[in-house]
């Protein structure tokens, strides 16, 4: 959520910065009814301290005998007036955050306008793969090899979902046990943290209202606390970690890391070529989290990209990393830089981390907060990156590592979990 005093204090500057992502931005509701707040909080205080200092005044006055009828009729009037004032305060405060939760956040000054064709390259690593053969796609490479079951993955649960099966289910938690072992070695706590959550959980990580149909929900009524729904990512729970806390700031910053499935109800386009693994509505992630100084945020970020390049690179992956345009953001992230693999098949790259700087935004949905040396409490910054997703890293390791007999050679440092070299 934004600052309305940013709002209130350059509204112009505000609006440009959100117009490189949106079309249309317009704070002259939104500022007439911070008036309105402001106006009525002034009148409320100054009748309820009138209200307070009568009452004070009426024993005194009943002990002098003086007749304080009229005085009581006065004041009931003024309990009444406050009354309609904390009805009309409710009433416009509601407006105002209603307002403020659909707004996306500020993109970080150094990220440019428009959409995905003004995602910018910053760098590419390692070599682009050859072959000397005609290359199979990732989905045959599993199905020869028997290591996703994709029809019968249909069967049990429908378009978009598949079954691991054999040496593809141990290279699948070889690549989780990687994962969760390099964060380990990095100082991350593990988490594994509910897969169901309350609305107030995706209100703070920023999807809900607007996204509210993009997710399954277990559950509905007819206020929005009523509703649950399967978390999409582990993100949506890790920002509600330490919701409604306020934190030390020499406990800051604070880095987790979880593991859990990851539930889409929207999975995409389907395009022929992003058939198998590439998009799906339920695949394994790895999650790294952190909670910062506004002091702290940017050193984080870098931290939060190296570690899921690394990742990649460990795994001896082709791949790049791309800075995100302002609309190829997701909203409530002010920042992103995406880690995207080469699959050899699509002549393209595809997605495997996205590393995303909220700064104060889902703070403020959340009210997490820290306390400095001068004991002022201020929101903290929050970040997240995919360290990683498997459901692309696999197909590009079917296919980056492919030989010419339809065999896979499994990256090294796979190779103690999966117990074997090559895949046959």
């Amino acid at each position: 959520m934004l600052d309305i005093n940013r709002i209130r204090s350059n509204p112009e500057h505000v609006k440009e910065a959100l117009l490189k992502r949106m079309e249309h931005v317009d704070f002259t509701e939104l500022l007439q009814w911070d008036i309105e707040r402001r106006q009525l909080i002034q009148s409320t205080d100054e009748k309820k301290a009138k209200r307070n200092k009568v009452s004070g005044d009426i024993p005194r006055l009943k002990k002098e005998g003086i007749d304080i009828s009229d005085l009581l009729s006065e004041m009931k009037a003024l309990s009444d007036e406050i009354k309609e004032n904390d009805e009309a305060l409710r009433e416009v405060d509601a407006k105002i955050h209603q307002f403020l939760s659909s707004l996306p956040n500020i993109p970080a000054e150094d990220v440019v306008a428009g959409g995905k064709e003004n995602n910018q390259v910053l760098r590419t690593w390692g070599e682009k793969p050859s072959f000397g053969f005609s290359i199979k796609n990732h989905v045959d490479l599993a199905t020869d090899l028997k290591l996703v079951d994709y029809e019968r993955g249909a069967k049990i649960g429908g378009n978009g979902f598949w079954v691991y099966t054999g040496m593809g289910s141990i290279l699948e938690w070889a690549l989780l046990n990687y994962f969760v072992e390099q964060h380990l070695k990095d100082g991350y706590q593990f988490l594994l943290p509910p897969h169901i959550l309350t609305y107030q959980c995706g209100y703070t990580a920023g999807q809900f209202p607007k996204f509210t149909e993009d997710v399954y929900k277990v559950e509905t009524g007819e206020a929005n606390e009523n509703m649950q729904f399967i978390l999409p990512t582990a993100e949506t729970a890790l920002i509600n970690y330490h919701r409604n806390e306020i934190m030390k700031e020499e406990d800051l910053p604070k880095k987790y890391f979880a593991y859990t499935p990851c539930y889409r109800k929207e999975a995409g386009s389907y395009r022929s070529e992003e058939r198998g693994m590439i998009r799906g509505h339920q695949f394994n992630k790895v999650e790294m989290f952190h909670y910062t100084t506004p002091e702290q945020s940017e050193t984080a970020f870098e931290e939060l990209v190296v570690k899921a390049e690394k990742l990649v690179q460990g795994l001896g992956l082709y791949h790049r990393v791309s800075k995100l345009a302002a609309k190829d953001c997701s909203a409530s992230m002010g920042k992103t830089f995406d880690i995207e693999v080469w699959i050899p098949s699509m002549n393209d790259f595809k997605e495997v981390s996205s590393a995303s700087n909220a700064y104060d935004y889902q703070a403020r949905r959340g009210n997490i907060r820290f306390k400095g040396a001068n004991g002022k409490s201020k929101f903290v910054h929050t970040l997240n990156a995919s360290g990683l997703a498997t459901s692309r890293i696999m197909p590009a390791i079917l296919e980056q590592y492919q030989q010419a007999d339809g065999s896979v050679v499994v990256p090294e440092v796979l190779r103690k979990w999966v117990g074997k070299e090559i895949l046959r």
